[in-house]
């Protein structure tokens, strides 16, 4: 019997077998601008000529599964014979989903796993238990971590204890990747290129060039100074997708601070967006978005733990997700966690290896478990007794 591990993001979808390497895909369908009709589907986003203003339809709306019809075609050509080759009747599936999912599409889920795939078996679990697995696993020692998973559409952070989540200090910040790209695209079309239709583009400059500030009001400063002094500021060179296949940041020296480029780049001049986009998950209510920030919802969420946990929680904060590759992410969240902490407690932060793929190589960890037998539902249970044994058996 196989074990197909699917970390089922709203932005990319962590696929491949229990005994073998992962795949980061992305979870959505494209529509290019130029051929409307053709629709492509996760990993063929590579063989668009011309990525610009490409459509993305995605299965995922604020954080929670709602397009069906997309999601379905995504995984008919994951399992198909392109890419995993599935052979249902042999697989089992241990598969994603987030916190305070909705029963209804947790029954949908269900229903296209058991009826219309037919896999032998399924685990439905959140992304933060598996990485909490795999942090416990890694640390034998250790009793309590809490996880920060900031993703696409969230940001969620989930203290575990023994394996165990502790639903009262779930906290969830409606801050994600999605909202930074957003904020992004609009900040540049306000100030310099229209890009609103770029998404893609876009997020590959959010990727390059952001970084996360450890002195926002000293950066600040830094960026309004003009020429050779300002540091901050990076010049981008954006893909016309005929020579320049993907955007880059120009090498400082080449750098040209008084005025216009001879050669005939597009050139995007960006400055404090670089750390003032990402600050936005630590200080949501820069733009209105009336919530705390990751390290005092950090603080907020421990201190609603029995107090004698507490001291291991601060010790063991785990960062998983997306958002937290921005270079300087991990030092400003010790940063200030240390300073809202108490004094006799040790703070650490641990940024994995591959933050993205954390939780799906915990979930690789859990179907070689010797317990994983009893945790999933088979399709003979699920036959006989219908959603209630998966409601029953899932600690979701």
């Amino acid at each position: 019997m196989t074990t197909l591990v699917l970390d089922n993001g709203a932005y990319t979808a962590k696929i491949g077998y229990s005994h073998e390497k992962v795949s980061v895909l992305p979870n959505c369908q494209f529509r290019s601008k130029t051929l409307r009709l053709k629709t492509y589907t996760a990993n063929q986003l590579d063989e668009i000529k011309d990525p610009s203003g490409l459509f993305y339809i995605l299965p995922f709306q604020k954080g929670y599964l709602v397009n069906w019809d997309v999601q379905r075609k995504v995984w008919d050509h994951l399992f198909g014979k392109e890419m995993f080759k599935v052979d249902f009747a042999d697989t089992s599936i241990v598969i994603t989903e987030p916190y305070f999912n909705f029963t209804s599409i947790q029954e949908s889920m269900n229903e296209i796993l058991f009826e219309e795939y037919q896999f032998q078996a399924a685990l439905r679990i959140n992304a933060g238990s598996l990485s909490g697995h795999r942090y416990f696993q890694e640390n034998n020692s250790e009793l309590c971590c809490i996880v920060v998973d900031s993703g696409f559409s969230f940001t969620h952070i989930i203290p575990y204890c023994r394996g165990r989540k502790m639903k009262d200090g779930i906290c969830r910040i409606n801050v994600g990747g999605k909202l930074l790209t957003n904020h992004l695209k609009e900040i540049i079309s306000y100030r310099q290129l229209h890009v609103m239709d770029e998404t893609h583009v876009i997020n590959q400059v959010k990727e390059d060039v952001c970084y996360v500030s450890q002195d926002f009001y000293k950066d600040m400063e830094i960026a309004q100074l003009k020429g050779e002094e300002n540091m901050v500021m990076k010049d981008y060179v954006l893909p016309d997708f005929s020579s320049i296949k993907k955007g880059f940041c120009k090498p400082r020296e080449e750098m040209n601070f008084t005025g216009k480029y001879k050669t005939g780049e597009q050139i995007l001049r960006l400055t404090n967006e670089r750390f003032a986009v990402p600050e936005m998950l630590f200080h949501p209510a820069d733009i209105g978005i009336q919530e705390m920030g990751i390290p005092e919802a950090l603080v907020n969420s421990i201190n609603k733990m029995p107090e004698e946990m507490q001291p291991h929680f601060y010790n063991n904060i785990v960062l998983t997700g997306g958002n937290t590759l921005f270079p300087g992410f991990r030092d400003r969240v010790y940063k200030e966690v240390r300073a809202l902490a108490p004094t006799e407690f040790e703070v650490s932060v641990v940024q994995p290896q591959n933050p993205i793929c954390y939780a799906w190589e915990g979930g690789k960890l859990l179907a070689e478990n010797p317990d994983f037998e009893e945790m999933v539902v088979t399709r003979d249970d699920y036959e006989e007794n219908g959603h209630f044994i998966c409601e029953e058996k899932f600690d979701i």
